[in-house]
């Protein structure tokens, strides 16, 4: 049986009722986990509020605002953890972002900007974020993030956002083996493409999600219970054995050829 009670978990990217990792904080809760969000602080405040709403039901422990690419609300945001919790067991990393002008057209017309923007948040924030995390997960831990099939194939309109997923899952690897011994996992879940605020910026969304409910195996998309589950799972001691792994939640359209 999946159980997480006593676990502490944060979760990064909450955004709205339709994000993946709304998704999986609703599995962790479920499961018994004591959780902690983070929200990305806006001048007005919108943000904050939509999130906390949002995460009320889930009772959580901590709620704290984080913008990855300042370093300094980073440090604040593991000191929070530490003087409320004193460890850390869970972090789930969801966050990805790239100019909507880079997520469509000719991917040679990337921008340099762009192209560091993309990296920063999408792909080195785990490293900053796993940095902080290993000094709060003395007892070890589980670190999970979100990745998409763009990271190794081709897809149209991903462009950059395939860039820095490839090397997100670069980092999951070299984190698992950088970890490993304080026995802290690291893996990624690969989910298929779900309509969320993130999504709706890749051109030709819809089209994804419909050619998927074509092509994969079990003739449909997925949800986010189906990712928050898997997640869970990867969160959990019954994946004790597993780390450096990216898990395919895509119905099974990333095994199809044609």
């Amino acid at each position: 049986m999946l159980d997480l009670t006593g676990k502490r978990a944060l979760v990064t990217g909450i955004a709205n009722n339709r994000s993946i990792a709304w998704g999986i904080a609703q599995q962790l809760h479920a499961a018994g986990a004591d959780l902690g969000v983070t929200y990305l602080p806006d001048a007005k405040g919108k943000m904050e509020k939509k999130v906390k709403d949002l995460v009320e039901p889930l009772n959580p422990s901590l709620f704290l605002p984080c913008n990855v690419q300042d370093e300094a609300q980073v440090t604040e945001t593991f000191d929070a953890v530490k003087k409320q919790w004193g460890q850390l067991d869970i972090l789930v990393h969801c966050l990805a972002f790239a100019n909507r002008d880079d997520l469509m057209g000719d991917f040679s017309e990337t921008s340099k900007a762009g192209f560091q923007l993309a990296l920063d948040i999408s792909a080195y924030s785990l490293v900053s974020l796993s940095r902080a995390a290993k000094l709060l997960m003395t007892d070890g831990g589980s670190i999970v993030t979100l990745t998409y099939l763009g990271g190794v194939k081709v897809i149209p309109n991903y462009n950059v956002m395939g860039i820095a997923k490839a090397a997100l899952e670069m980092n999951v690897r070299y984190l698992a083996a950088d970890l490993g011994s304080s026995n802290i996992r690291v893996n990624g879940i690969s989910a298929g493409p779900i309509r969320t605020l993130a999504s709706s910026a890749v051109g030709g969304i819809l089209d994804m999600i419909h050619h998927v409910e074509d092509i994969a195996p079990l003739h449909r998309t997925v949800t986010q219970e189906e990712v928050g589950k898997a997640a869970a799972f990867l969160c959990s001691d019954l994946s004790s054995g597993v780390t450096g792994q990216i898990l395919y939640v895509d119905s099974g359209y990333n095994i199809m050829g044609m």
